[in-house]
C-alpha cells in the first residue's frame, strides 16, 4: 500500500512540473509570436470549461452526503450562521485595508489614462446583466431539480443539494441506499476529475500564452506599480489577518496550510480561476479532518459570499482610476461606493470578468464620470485576477477550518498529522478513505457500503 501511494504521488509531481515549464512556455510564445499566442486561446478556455463541468456534481455529492448523514439538521444551520457572519466580517476587514494601502500610496496619481478611455461601458452593460437583488434570488432556483445539475450554477447546484440532503434525513434509515449510492457517485466524479486534470499542462499554456500575446511585456510594466501594491496586500492580509486569526483560534500555521495547498495554488495561476481548485479543496479539506457536513456548506458558500480577494481589488482598482483621472474619492464616497460593490460582486459570483464587470458597474452608478477609466485596468486584469482567485481561495479553506473549531466539526488530530505530513493526501482518487474522526463515527457507518 504504501509503494502505491508512492508510486501515486510521484506522477502527479511530473505532472505539476509540466504544469509550471507549460507556463513558462506560454509566456514566451505569447512574447514572441503575439499572433500565435492569441490563437492559442481556446485551449485554455477549454480546460477550465472542462473543470467548471465537474463543480456542480461535486457540490451536490459533499452536501448530499454531509446533511443527509447528520441526525440533527440544527448543526448545519448553525454551521451556515457562523459562516455568513464570518463572510461579512472578512469582507469589512479586506475592505479596510484595501482602503489603507489604496490612499497610502495612490498609485494612480500622475497617470494619462485618455488613450484607454472608452472602454468602460460594456463591463458596466454586462454588470447590469446580471440583474439586482430580486434577480439574483430568483436566480437562484433551478428550472427543475436536474437542470440545476446542467446550467452550471453553484448557487442552483447548492440550493437543490440543501434540498435533497434535508429530504434524505428526514428518510431515517430508509434514505441509508440513497446515500450508499451517492458515494460511489462521488467517487466516479473525483476519478473523471483526477482524468480532467492531466490536461492542465496544456490549458495552462493555452491561456497564459494567450493573455501575454493580447497585453504584451510592456502592459505588466506600465502598470508594475498597481499590480505589486495589489499582490502585496493580498500577502499582507492572507499572511496577516488570516495567518494571525488561524493561529489563534485553530493553533495551525498559515504556512503549513498553503504547502498542504500547493498544487491547487498552481492550479489557480495556470487557469486563473480558484473555481478549477473547488473540487480539490472539498477533497483536501474533509482529508484534514473537517466533517463533509461543515464542509459542504462553507466551500460552496464561500465560493459566493466570501470574496476577500475580490474585496481589495474593488478597493484599490477603484482609488487607482480615481486618482489617474485627477478626480480622487473622498472618504465618503470611497466608502459608500466599495459597499455598494461588495454587495454587487455576491451577484456576480461565479460570471466570466465578473470583478471587472463589477467595478465598472460601480463606477457607472456612483460616478459615472469614472467610467471610461475601466480601460486601463482591461490590459492587466487577467495577471490581477489571479492574485484575487489565490486570496479567495485561501480565504475559503481558511474559513473552512475556523467554522470546523468554532463548531467542533474538525478533528485537531488529523488535520495536525496530515498538515505534517503524516497522512499524505491521496492524489490519484481525491477522494478521503481514511476515518473521519470520532465525531462523524456514525456517518461512515452510513457512508461506506459494508
Amino acid at each position: 500500500m504504501e509503494d502505491r501511494t508512492r508510486t501515486r504521488r510521484d506522477r502527479t509531481h511530473w505532472l505539476y512540473l509540466a504544469v509550471i515549464v507549460a507556463v513558462l512556455s506560454g509566456i514566451l510564445v505569447g512574447w514572441l509570436a503575439p499572433d500565435a499566442g492569441r490563437a492559442l486561446a481556446p485551449l485554455g478556455t477549454m480546460f477550465v470549461d472542462l473543470i467548471k463541468m465537474m463543480i456542480a456534481p461535486v457540490i451536490f455529492c459533499t452536501i448530499v452526503l454531509g446533511i443527509g448523514s447528520v441526525r440533527a439538521a440544527t448543526t448545519v444551520g448553525k454551521v451556515g450562521g457562523l459562516a455568513l457572519g464570518y463572510f461579512l466580517a472578512m469582507s469589512t476587514v479586506a475592505l479596510g485595508i484595501g482602503l489603507l494601502v489604496g490612499n497610502l500610496l495612490d498609485p494612480g496619481t500622475g497617470l494619462n489614462i485618455t488613450e484607454s478611455a472608452g472602454q468602460g461601458a460594456k463591463y458596466a452593460e454586462d454588470a447590469h446583466g446580471a440583474g439586482g437583488t430580486v434577480e439574483f434570488l430568483h436566480s437562484i432556483i433551478p428550472t427543475t431539480l436536474v437542470s440545476s445539475l446542467t446550467a452550471g450554477s453553484v448557487l442552483q447546484a447548492l440550493f437543490v443539494a440543501l434540498l435533497v440532503g434535508f429530504a434524505v434525513q428526514a428518510m431515517g434509515s430508509a434514505g441509508e441506499p440513497i446515500l450508499r449510492g451517492v458515494a460511489l457517485i462521488q467517487k466516479l466524479v473525483f476519478r473523471i476529475l483526477s482524468m480532467i486534470l492531466w490536461l492542465a499542462p496544456i490549458g495552462a499554456f493555452g491561456a497564459i500564452a494567450n493573455v501575454v500575446g493580447r497585453t504584451g511585456l510592456e502592459a505588466v510594466v506600465q502598470l508594475a506599480t498597481l499590480m505589486i501594491a495589489f499582490y502585496l496586500t493580498c500577502l499582507l492580509f492572507v499572511f496577516g489577518v488570516l495567518g494571525v486569526l488561524l493561529r489563534l483560534v485553530a493553533r495551525v500555521s498559515i504556512f503549513k496550510l498553503c504547502r498542504y495547498l500547493a498544487r491547487e495554488y498552481l492550479l489557480i495561476v495556470a487557469t486563473s480561476s480558484s473555481e478549477s481548485a473547488l473540487p480539490r479543496l472539498i477533497a483536501k479539506m474533509e482529508h484534514l479532518g473537517v466533517q463533509r457536513t461543515t464542509v459542504g456548506v462553507v466551500v460552496p458558500t464561500g465560493y459566493s459570499f466570501n470574496l476577500d480577494g475580490t474585496a481589495i481589488y474593488l478597493t484599490m482598482a477603484s482609488i487607482f482610476i480615481a486618482d489617474a483621472m485627477g478626480q480622487p474619492l473622498n472618504l465618503g464616497e470611497q466608502l459608500g461606493l466599495l459597499v455598494f460593490m461588495i454587495v454587487a460582486s455576491k451577484g456576480a459570483a461565479g460570471v466570466t470578468g465578473a470583478g471587472l464587470a463589477t467595478l465598472a458597474g460601480g463606477l457607472q452608478s456612483h460616478r459615472p464620470e469614472l467610467l471610461d477609466g475601466v480601460g486601463l485596468i482591461v490590459g492587466i486584469d487577467r495577471f490581477m485576477s489571479e492574485a484575487r482567485a489565490l486570496t479567495n481561495f485561501s480565504g475559503n479553506a481558511v474559513a473552512t477550518l475556523l467554522v470546523g473549531t468554532w463548531t467542533k466539526t474538525v478533528d485537531p488530530e488529523q488535520m495536525r498529522d496530515v498538515l505534517d505530513r503524516k497522512l499524505p493526501f491521496d492524489e490519484q482518487t481525491m477522494v478521503d478513505d481514511h476515518e473521519s474522526g470520532p465525531a462523524e463515527e456514525d456517518s461512515a457507518k452510513v457512508l461506506v457500503p459494508a
